[in-house]
């Protein structure tokens, strides 16, 4: 299984602690092979059955590396003798022509998990890489980026991992684990006190974040309570104006249309948080390519 380099950093230890078990990991896999693997690899078959390869994985752009366990659990589920040398560590910046890492393995089973590694890496560091981006556009104030739900079908603990390595936060992993009260729920409870009362009765003690869509709601939700506010779709005026109503009361988050090149005036208005579903539903694969040498 996938290990960080115990020399490296704190933010590494911090991954580490973040990666789902391996049980998780090996399902995951196993889903992602079926799907492609089916009754078995034809093409593959045209190979010797002993023979082994040694294969190189290189990045052809600059990137932020997530996804390495994932990968390296494909390459064991079809070669579980395989051996992986990892020359670069989820939340490291590589270069571009810089190898990732060598494997050693059977050629079937190689060129079987050839793809299936290498969607995992591309897409887990196109979302870290994204992620970097938006940590490094709020560089020096004191601001959480968080990602959203927008995420890949199938992906979600992934890419949440992948923002993670990138250097952004996560928001809830799902319905279950938080409560975000909408405008449809504030509707069907009649009221913005109505809602975060129910929302404390039924929650068990997770957190309760509501929606506000003007200075007007969030001074309702405030006097009701609120500990936790998203102030969807607000100016940076209304922003800037939020932020002094609220006299630190309850934490803010901004959220809505949220680019690289606004993160950092909404940033600078002072709100605590800002939820970017641009982090992982318009992600861009980095480019890798996977190099064979018959051994």
């Amino acid at each position: 299984m996938y290990t960080f380099d115990s020399t490296q950093s704190s933010i590494q230890t911090d991954l580490k602690a973040a990666l789902p078990p391996a049980e998780v990991i090996a399902a995951q896999v196993s889903a992602a092979l079926a799907e492609d693997l089916g009754d078995g690899d034809l093409t593959a078959q045209l190979l010797p059955v002993g023979q082994r390869s040694r294969a190189e994985l290189i990045t052809r752009e600059d990137a932020v590396l997530a996804g390495c366990a994932w990968a390296e659990a494909v390459c064991y589920a079809l070669d579980p003798d395989a051996r992986i040398r990892w020359e670069a560590c989820d939340g490291e910046p590589v270069a571009a022509g810089q190898r990732l890492c060598v494997i050693e393995g059977r050629s079937r089973a190689l060129l079987s998990a050839e793809r299936t590694a290498m969607n995992y890496l591309q897409t887990l560091s196109g979302t870290a890489t994204r992620a970097r981006r938006y940590a490094d556009a709020v560089a020096g104030l004191p601001v959480e980026v968080l990602d959203t739900r927008k995420t890949l079908p199938g992906l979600r603990l992934q890419q949440k991992y992948a923002v993670l390595c990138g250097g952004c936060h996560n928001h809830r992993q799902g319905l279950f684990d938080a409560i975000l009260i909408k405008e449809n729920h504030i509707l069907a409870a009649g009221s913005i006190p109505a809602a975060l009362q129910a929302a404390r009765e039924i929650g068990g003690g997770v957190p309760v974040e509501i929606e506000v869509e003007s200075l007007a709601e969030l001074k309702t939700a405030l006097d009701a309570g609120a500990r936790v506010v998203l102030l969807d779709n607000f100016s940076l005026e209304r922003l800037r104006e939020a932020v002094a109503a609220n006299a630190g009361r309850a934490r803010l988050e901004a959220s809505g249309g949220v680019t690289l090149e606004t993160i950092r005036p909404i940033a600078e208005t002072g709100v605590d948080r800002i939820s970017v579903g641009d982090l992982t539903k318009d992600v861009i694969a980095v480019d890798l390519s996977m190099r064979f040498v018959v051994v």
